[in-house]
């Protein structure tokens, strides 16, 4: 018998009210995917799997630019992970991604090799040795090599690409379900619990420990509807997409105006979905599709009928309206350092930081690129390495920011607190 939280849930994911009688939101999800595709003609750093990822799991296309962007995929992140790998760095998120973009494209991927000691390997021979490091890191240490989401990941595209996935692999992931590990710093991730749901539920037909697999799974969709807030987002705005995914994906019914996807319509409308890789989150969520249905895709008779028209550039003139931002800064031995910098009204955080160094006071950063955009590495001198498991904490007059520095937009007096925090 299903625990009573989800069947309230499952409940309230139904919904029989019509919400689209005017076909408003076809065309926002059109507007979606024409917003996904053009932001391949913007983009700063790296191709992006995740883009290409939903733009193939869309029910439009545009075969040409797809085509392109799965070129520029071939090469330029091909590449950088391949640095990555003879620098002996793990990469068992950005590879399982990129396998997925390729999988989505139905490329061979046996195709794909990577050379490391001079030995030419496959992609997934690569893969699956990524993931076996992984779970004997969790062995020895109790936490993967990375974390749990970039482990679910690895699970994932090996289970889509038809790889068997190493039982003792699997069941790293469902121990984790159980325990509760999936967390970040001390909350939990909402992100991870989907992704390894979408993962779990993949494997579920060749796994040999089906009984404690579905104990797991139906762990996870608890924890999914029970971080369904009253507005209908499960965690926050920009972690709803995965989780709808991962429901979806393990047989829960969410209906067409449920809460959730409504909540999503709503934020797409509000334009909170501006970053690429949140609405390459939501994008296939809203059109009812999982990353698991790359395992079934067979690109035949595809629709070729994305169009994008052109946009006149958009000049934005700074504001005149200036508001005082306070950036306090805390070390990871705990120590304080405070600062004020006026910014104008609409500045992004990383413009305020940028305004901040410059004024010479004592306080200095370093960011690095990653697929949401920019984040902090470093600041006055003190870095918060993956390797040592740290990231520097955002958080407004006490809050924690769900957006990145170059996404979250200040538009108000605020104390912007900056702390190395160990996760």
């Amino acid at each position: 018998m299903l625990p009573l939280v989800i069947i309230t849930g499952l409940l309230a994911f139904a919904s029989s009210r019509p919400c689209d009688t005017d076909g408003s939101n076809t065309e926002l999800l059109l507007t979606l995917n024409k917003n996904l595709l053009r932001s391949l003609e913007s983009r700063e750093g790296l191709p992006n799997p995740s883009v290409h990822l939903a733009l193939r799991l869309s029910h439009h296309h545009n075969q040409a630019k797809e085509a392109d962007h799965l070129n520029k995929l071939k090469n330029e992140l091909h590449d950088d992970i391949q640095t990555s790998l003879t620098n002996s760095q793990a990469v068992t998120g950005i590879m399982a991604l990129y396998g997925l973009a390729l999988k989505s494209s139905c490329y061979d991927l046996n195709t794909i090799s990577f050379t490391v000691n001079d030995k030419n390997e496959t992609l997934l021979t690569h893969l699956k040795r990524q993931m076996e490091q992984e779970k004997d890191h969790i062995t020895f240490s109790h936490r993967p090599l990375t974390n749990y989401y970039q482990y679910s990941l690895g699970v994932l595209a090996l289970c889509v690409s038809g790889i068997r996935v190493n039982n003792h692999v699997s069941l790293k992931l469902i121990k984790a379900a159980e325990n509760e590990h999936f967390k970040h710093g001390e909350t939990e991730s909402i992100d991870t619990y989907a992704m390894a749901g979408m993962a779990l539920q993949c494997v579920k037909d060749s796994a040999h420990n089906a009984a404690q697999l579905n104990l797991a799974l139906n762990k996870i969709k608890q924890k999914l509807l029970a971080s369904r807030r009253s507005d209908g987002h499960i965690g926050n705005e920009f972690s709803t997409g995965l989780a709808v995914q991962a429901l979806l994906a393990m047989g829960t019914e969410v209906g067409e105006c449920a809460a959730s996807m409504e909540a999503m319509r709503t934020a797409t409308r509000s334009n909170t979905y501006h970053n690429p890789m949140a609405i390459s989150q939501t994008l296939p969520a809203l059109q009812r599709k999982t990353y698991v249905s790359v395992k079934t895709l067979d690109c035949l008779n595809e629709d070729d009928t994305l169009v994008l028209e052109p946009v006149d550039p958009v000049v934005v003139s700074p504001s005149e309206t200036r508001v005082n931002v306070t950036v306090e800064v805390v070390t990871a031995s705990g120590a304080a350092a405070a600062y004020s910098v006026n910014v104008p009204t609409g500045s992004s955080l990383l413009e305020a930081l940028e305004l901040l160094e410059r004024k010479n006071v004592g306080f200095t950063f370093q960011k690095e690129s990653s697929l949401w955009g920019p984040f902090l590495s470093a600041v006055n001198g003190e870095q918060a390495r993956q390797s040592d498991r740290r990231y520097w904490h955002l958080s407004s007059d006490g809050t924690a920011l769900s957006e990145g520095v170059g996404d979250f937009k200040i538009n108000a007096a605020q104390k912007i607190t900056i702390k190395n925090t160990s996760y």
